[in-house]
């Protein structure tokens, strides 16, 4: 007898809930419904936008000259450390010229006893010359002394060049900058072995910038010499200029290196990390306004405005923003409005009215 009533009773209070809903949801849209908001449209049409690959970059000195010793001995002095600025022809280093200074030592030596040989073949020669036109002397004893004084000469030439050869060794002892720049690197220490071909010193010239990077085959077929590319570093983007592209790839990374000369006056410092924008290619797209893209519950999209001029909120996907522009990857398509004003004031199903339409 009380299960019907307790039934009832339940479809009552659904029934009662049911209504509740309703008359509250029809409270909370019709207004929507009603409003108007006077907002500015845009009519989409795609255009050609240019694709852009960022890759990364390094900035290098133009100009690096690694200084070695021309002599193997002990460094003596080291007269610059890492970060000094330095001009062209000053000292770096000094070599220990024992070793150099004994070579120089013999070699004169040699250039005296040379010097000897041939002022006494000189004298022969020009006195069994004489004998030898007054047919004193046979012509085999002549021979002879010709011989004897063209081998003292030759012998004199080579003890002269082994001579400066010596002479030009000891000043290699004393190492001075090729070119004016900043000591990057210092590779050794008062006190270590020096040997041909091992850099003591590193110098770059810190006005001559580049940035180094490697590109894709695919990216490689649109770079071209003398192109200007975008360079963003430190918040700021410059424009740099292809100069040196190598068509023959890295074995390991499959990649092509690329060489961009940085603007005079660029701020930026040699190692410094870098993003180098390539185009490559030019491809449809829709670009909207950056003041048409709206968050509703953290989802990113933009109002689409109905041929009966409501307002419907769709989400869209996002590429690269330039100058204002957004482009757009997915979830619009070339006819369509969008509301590009008063976006705030925009729900589902508001009415936009009294905007210019483009």
């Amino acid at each position: 007898m009380n299960t019907l009533p307790r039934f009832q009773r339940m479809l009552v209070l659904a029934a009662t809930a049911l209504l509740s809903a309703c008359g509250h949801q029809e409270s909370a849209t019709a207004p929507a419904a009603a409003r108007s908001v006077a907002a500015r449209t845009l009519t989409l049409t795609a255009a050609d936008q240019v694709s852009r690959t960022d890759l990364p970059g390094v900035v290098v000195a133009a100009r690096q000259v690694q200084v070695a010793s021309r002599l193997m001995g002990y460094l003596r002095e080291l007269k610059v450390h890492e970060g000094e600025t330095v001009k062209a022809g000053q000292l770096l280093f000094v070599v220990d010229p024992t070793d150099v200074q004994g070579q120089v030592a013999q070699a004169r030596a040699g250039l005296a006893q040379a010097q000897a040989n041939f002022a006494n073949a000189q004298s022969d020669y020009e006195r069994f010359g004489k004998l030898y036109r007054e047919e004193a002397i046979p012509r085999q004893q002549w021979d002879q002394v010709k011989l004897r004084h063209d081998v003292a000469r030759e012998q004199l030439a080579a003890a002269r060049a082994g001579y400066g050869t010596a002479g030009a060794q000891l000043r290699y002892s004393s190492v001075t900058a090729p070119i004016g720049g900043i000591v990057v690197q210092k590779l050794a220490h008062a006190g270590d072995l020096a040997a041909p071909g091992r850099p003591v010193v590193v110098i770059e010239s810190p006005g001559e910038l580049q940035v180094q990077t490697q590109v894709s085959d695919a990216v490689y077929a649109y770079v071209k010499i003398g192109a200007p590319v975008s360079i963003t570093a430190q918040g700021r983007t410059l424009t740099g200029t292809v100069v040196r592209a190598v068509a023959a790839a890295d074995p390991v990374s499959h990649t092509h290196l690329v060489k961009i000369d940085l603007p005079a006056g660029s701020g930026l410092d040699s190692g410094s990390f870098v993003r180098v924008g390539f185009a490559t290619g030019s491809a449809p797209a829709l670009m909207i306004p950056a003041g048409a893209v709206v968050e509703r519950a953290g989802m990113t999209g933009v109002f689409v405005v109905g041929k009966d001029g409501t307002a419907h909120f769709r989400l869209v996907r996002l590429g690269a923003a330039s100058g204002g522009q957004v482009a757009v990857q997915a979830g619009l398509a070339g006819g369509e409005t969008i509301a590009v004003s008063d976006t705030a004031a925009l729900e589902n199903g508001v009415k936009v009215s009294g905007g210019a339409r483009g």
